[in-house]
C-alpha cells in the first residue's frame, strides 16, 4: 500500500513538474528583483540643434519642398549617432572613469561590468545598454537617458555627452564651410589680378592711342561725316541751279565749286580716319579697344561674383555652427528609477506562466495521441 502511494506520488511530481519549474523560477527571479539587483539612477535630459539665423531665408520651390527642418532632423540623428559611437565611449573611458564605474562599483553580476578590462567591443554592447539616446520625431527633440550606480557618476556622463555632441557637431559642420572659404578667397586673388590686368591694358591702350573712349570717337566722327556730306549734298544741288543760268566761269559757280571740293577733302579726310588699309585706323581701335573693354567687364563681373559667393559661403559657414540647446539639464537623480522591481517581476512571472501552460497543453496533446 505504502509502496503504491509512493508511486503515485512520484507519477504526480513528474506530471507537474515543469508547474514546479516555473513557480520556483518565478519565486527565484522575483527575490532576485526584490533582494539583489543593484540600484540604478537615471540622469535626463531634453535637447534640440540651433543655428544662428544670420541672414533672412530665401524663397524657392527646394525650402518649400524640403523646409529647414529635414536638414534639423538629419543633424539630430546625425548627433544621437556620434553619441552612441565607439568614440564617445573611448571619450567617456578617460573623462569619466566608464570601465571602472560600472564594473567596481558594487553592483550584482547581472547589471555590472563583467570585465573591466572587457573588450573594446563588449564594453560598447555594455554601453548601449545603460545610454539611451532617441530622437522624438513629433516634437523634435532628442531625449537622453543615462543609467549609472551613482546620482553623480549618472549626471557627469550625461552632461559629457551634450558637451561632446555640439562640439563634435560644430567641427563637422565648419570642416566643409572652411575648406569652401580657403577655396573662395584663393580664387578672389586670382580674379582680383586679373582683373588688375585687364584694366591696366585698358589704360595702356587708351594712353597709348590718346583716346578715352575710341567707340565714342567713331561715333562722333560718323556724325560729322554724314554732317558734311549733307552739307555736300546742299552744295551740289546749288551748284545744279546756278549753272542753269550762270556761266561756269561767273563768281558764284567758281565759289560752290570751290566749297563743294572743300566739303569732299573733309569727308575723305575723315573717312581716312576712320578706315585705312595701312592700320591706326579708328575703327581698328574702336575694335580692339571694345575686345579689352569686354575682357576688362567679363574680369569685374566674375570678380564680383566671387566676392559676393565668398561673404555668402562665410555666412552659411557661420549659419552651421550647431548649438545644443538643453530644454532639460541633465538631472542630478534623488533615487532610483531603475530596475523596476515589481513590474519586472510581474512581467517574469507572466511570461513563465504563459510558456509552463503551452508546455503543459503539449504534453497533454502527446499523451492523448499515445493513448
Amino acid at each position: 500500500m505504502n509502496n503504491s502511494s509512493s508511486i503515485n506520488k512520484k507519477s504526480r511530481l513528474r506530471k507537474s513538474l515543469h508547474w514546479i519549474v516555473c513557480l520556483v523560477a518565478i519565486v527565484v527571479v522575483s527575490l532576485y528583483w526584490a533582494l539583489w539587483a543593484t540600484d540604478r539612477y537615471v540622469s535626463h535630459a531634453n535637447v534640440v540643434l540651433e543655428s544662428p539665423q544670420l541672414a533672412a531665408p530665401t524663397l524657392s520651390v527646394s525650402s518649400l519642398l524640403s523646409g529647414g527642418a529635414t536638414s534639423n532632423l538629419a543633424d539630430m540623428l546625425l548627433l544621437r549617432d556620434y553619441m552612441r559611437s565607439v568614440d564617445m565611449l573611448k571619450l567617456l573611458i578617460e573623462e569619466a572613469d566608464f570601465r571602472n564605474h560600472y564594473a567596481n562599483s558594487g553592483a550584482d553580476v547581472f547589471s555590472a561590468l563583467g570585465d573591466e578590462n572587457a573588450p573594446l567591443e563588449e564594453l560598447h554592447d555594455y554601453f548601449l545598454s545603460r545610454i539611451s539616446v532617441e530622437l522624438d520625431d513629433y516634437a523634435g527633440v532628442l531625449r537622453v537617458d543615462v543609467e549609472a550606480f551613482t546620482p553623480e557618476e549618472a549626471n557627469k556622463i550625461a552632461q559629457l555627452l551634450l558637451d561632446e555632441g555640439e562640439r563634435h557637431m560644430n567641427l563637422m559642420g565648419q570642416r566643409l564651410a572652411e575648406e569652401q572659404v580657403r577655396f573662395l578667397e584663393q580664387q578672389v586673388t586670382l580674379l582680383e589680378e586679373k582683373f588688375q590686368q585687364t584694366r591696366d591694358a585698358l589704360l595702356d591702350y587708351q594712353n597709348a592711342n590718346g583716346l578715352v573712349s575710341p567707340t565714342g570717337t567713331v561715333e562722333s566722327l560718323s556724325s560729322v561725316v554724314s554732317g558734311l556730306e549733307g552739307q555736300l549734298a546742299i552744295a551740289k544741288a546749288r551748284k545744279s541751279a546756278l549753272a542753269s543760268y550762270q556761266s561756269v566761269r561767273s563768281p558764284e559757280i567758281v565759289r560752290i565749286n570751290s566749297e563743294i571740293k572743300a566739303l569732299t577733302d573733309q569727308i575723305t579726310q575723315e573717312q581716312a580716319r576712320l578706315a585705312r588699309q595701312s592700320g591706326n585706323a579708328l575703327n581698328s581701335i574702336s575694335s580692339e579697344y571694345q575686345t579689352l573693354m569686354l575682357r576688362a567687364q567679363f574680369a569685374q563681373d566674375s570678380y564680383s561674383g566671387a566676392l559676393g559667393a565668398l561673404e555668402n559661403t562665410r555666412i552659411e559657414a557661420a549659419r552651421k555652427l550647431k548649438q545644443v540647446s538643453v530644454l532639460q539639464t541633465p538631472t542630478m537623480p534623488e533615487y532610483p528609477e531603475q530596475p523596476e522591481r515589481l513590474y519586472n517581476s510581474v512581467v517574469f512571472a507572466v511570461i513563465a506562466l504563459f510558456i509552463t501552460l503551452i508546455l503543459n497543453m503539449l504534453i497533454l496533446i502527446v499523451k492523448d495521441h499515445r493513448d
